[in-house]
């Protein structure tokens, strides 16, 4: 049986997803196409772009989980194409690939690192801070421009059918991200302060977090750490270390000293 976590992180992500899929179908049936020119208002591109970066974050996490490129270039495209609906369905998927003793934490693992802490590809923990950070800057330049140029975005005639379409399929990424949060701060605290950022500055908030955390491993760390809390962050390393070591049976052999000079 699996733990109550584990079943509460599915119930959730299981309901969420129905409640997406019921959102959008039935603004197709009362309100139409979303394909059309006169829905982009701008802050519904504003939206759509603060929607894309979440799920660009997403994105990397699946590419890094799937084993083959394939895989994941499917639920990518899935992801690009039916946004939180997807995301839904691929967390609920890997929470059932958990055995009963499993934390949730590690759904976020890819299944080999789940057993040995390897990557067979890394990619540079440098790229990453560089990429989030020009994003997290992108979306904070559209999100001053619209406010300049369209005004408040708290107007009752901004919220058409698809924009609440879109703020639902928004947030529901936004969960899914407060999850992550709060399975890797350290306290309830952090975690909420975090949460309440996520919710309030959406994807800028999402880079700036992503941000943060990469900065405080090195370059040389695999960027799945970023994925961990301390503790298991600190085990990962510990392994990474040993593994390495067992590669290298050269690394047991004690240093030689240099021979020291006399003077004459």
């Amino acid at each position: 049986m699996a733990a109550p976590t584990v079943v509460a992180a599915r119930a959730l992500f299981i309901s969420l997803g129905l409640l997406m899929s019921a959102t959008l179908i039935y603004t197709i049936c009362t309100d139409g196409s979303p394909f059309r020119r006169e829905l982009l208002t701008p802050w519904m591109v504003a939206t759509l772009v603060d929607f894309y970066i979440n799920v660009f974050a997403i994105a990397v996490w699946v590419a890094y989980k799937e084993q083959t490129w394939i895989t994941a270039l499917l639920w990518i495209v899935m992801l690009v194409c039916l946004g939180s609906i997807t995301t839904c369905a691929y967390i609920v998927v890997q929470l059932f690939h958990l055995s009963s003793n499993d934390p949730v934490q590690d759904s976020l693992l890819r299944d080999t690192d789940r057993v040995d802490r390897k990557l067979k590809i890394r990619c540079s923990v440098v790229m990453g801070r560089i990429l989030f950070s020009v994003l997290g800057c992108l979306m904070f330049a559209i999100l001053v421009y619209t406010l300049i140029t369209d005004g408040s975005p708290f107007r009752k005639e901004i919220l058409t059918p698809w924009m609440n379409a879109t703020l639902v399929d928004f947030y529901i990424n936004v969960i899914a991200l407060s999850v992550w949060v709060a399975l890797k701060e350290p306290t309830w605290m952090s975690a909420l302060f975090w949460i309440v950022l996520l919710w309030c500055g959406g994807s800028v908030m999402t880079c700036v977090y992503i941000v943060i955390r990469l900065c405080q491993l090195s370059p040389d760390d695999p960027p799945y750490l970023v994925l961990l809390d301390s503790q298991r962050k600190q085990e990962a390393c510990t392994d990474e270390i040993k593994t390495h070591t067992a590669d290298h049976p050269l690394m047991l052999m004690t240093e030689v000293k240099k021979p020291t000079q006399t003077k004459d």
